[in-house]
């Protein structure tokens, strides 16, 4: 069995690729990053290092790397001939993905099985989006081409922090990791992945995710980078952002609760599993790491402004939200473009430019004017 998988960073290698070795794949990694590419190619294995509580080290071996964009010729024949093709390459970058998948389906034996893709981003229906462009850069070959793969949006969780200096190609990751995929688009024949879990509904799962582990990250970070503290378990200890950060993410299960019916007990043993992943004293996470991009994660349906929107609609407690939103508008690192630009922004335009802009939300929305307050103050002690 073989795979194709796009992006050869840390998640990449420590998460996606290992499992799929695990499940006994020949890996292909597709990276554009020379360095990194050759730095694959001179080993003939690389360890996944667990670090934490039930840590072990996992060998990964019979892998190769590919460098895309100098050699598009290799990564098309080997996904002509792959089962698997899956991606961590961010959501944004899809859309370079999809070209070469096109070409890849075209070489591909029509009495072969159907090519399995998954999206493997933190976004929702992240698959959806691939094969969108896929379909969309295929024009009139689509309808020859689409008997051809198979299409299944998946949820990926584990956190994988900044890597130690003289690493290599090793990866530093928490023990913990979740892999939910959906089922129904595979039929009788899924793909072997050990650990992975399939499942018949995907969304509840997707959104738990993203509304606990990312908004539960983020939040941390907003606020341990306004406390001046440096690394994410850091912050946790600190009474008062602990106290914050499990307060925001009461509010993200509740609106989960109602939406999914999900079982508010277990929703509470969700979170508390996440916090203390949050907490781990091996994991060398920092605030300005996580909380960087802060333009994209306050945007309309990421881990802020999405379950503060839906929660607002359904008249429940947004309050906490829309407090570590405020936090996020603080957040000022000079060595993340995106926080340069907000801060930019935050001076540059009104309230209701800046909200309207980055939040996404219409001014008749229940939560605009929430929103548009924390703005405010923000704006007010940068002219103060």
């Amino acid at each position: 069995m073989r795979a194709v998988h796009f992006g050869a960073g840390n998640i990449g290698r420590g998460f996606v690729g290992l499992l799929l070795h695990q499940g006994g794949y020949e890996l292909t990694f597709s990276d554009v990053a020379a360095p990194l590419v050759d730095a694959i190619n001179d080993v003939d294995a690389y360890t996944v290092h667990e670090v934490g509580e039930g840590g072990v080290d996992t060998v990964v071996t019979g892998f190769r790397a590919i460098n895309s964009a100098d050699h598009p010729d290799l990564v098309i024949e080997a996904i002509a001939g792959a089962n698997v093709v899956t991606t961590a390459v961010g959501p944004t970058i899809l859309r370079f993905v999809a070209p070469l998948v096109v070409s890849g389906l075209a070489l591909r034996d029509p009495s072969s099985p159907p090519l399995q893709i998954m999206a493997c981003e933190n976004a929702i229906n992240a698959t959806d989006i691939l094969r969108d462009e896929i379909r969309a850069q295929a024009g009139e070959a689509w309808d020859a081409l689409a008997s051809r793969a198979v299409f299944a949006n998946t949820a990926v969780d584990r956190i994988v922090p900044a890597q130690p200096e003289g690493a290599g190609v090793d990866v530093t990751v928490e023990p913990f990791f979740e892999w939910a995929i959906e089922r129904p688009p595979f039929g009788d024949d899924p793909p072997h992945i050990p650990g992975a879990h399939f499942v018949d509904d995907l969304t509840p799962y997707i959104e738990r995710k993203l509304f606990t582990v990312n908004t539960g990250h983020a939040t941390t970070a907003y606020y341990g980078a306004r406390a001046g503290i440096e690394r994410i378990s850091d912050a946790l200890a600190d009474p008062d952002i602990a106290a914050r950060v499990a307060a925001t993410l009461e509010e993200t299960s509740e609106l989960l609760a109602a939406k999914h019916e999900l079982d508010p007990a277990d929703l509470s043993t969700y979170r508390a599993t996440i916090l203390k992943r949050f907490r781990n004293p091996a994991l060398p996470d920092t605030v300005w790491r996580v909380g960087r991009q802060p333009l994209r994660k306050l945007s309309r349906h990421e881990r802020f402004v999405g379950p503060a929107a839906e929660a607002a609609e359904r008249g429940l407690p947004v309050a906490q939200l829309v407090a570590a939103m405020g936090a996020a508008l603080e957040f000022d690192d000079p060595e993340d473009p995106q926080s340069v630009d907000m801060q930019r922004l935050l001076r540059e335009q009104d309230a209701d430019a800046f909200t309207a802009a980055v939040t996404g939300l219409d001014p008749s929305h229940p939560l605009y004017a929430r929103v548009r307050e924390v703005v405010a103050a923000r704006q007010a002690t940068l002219t103060a």
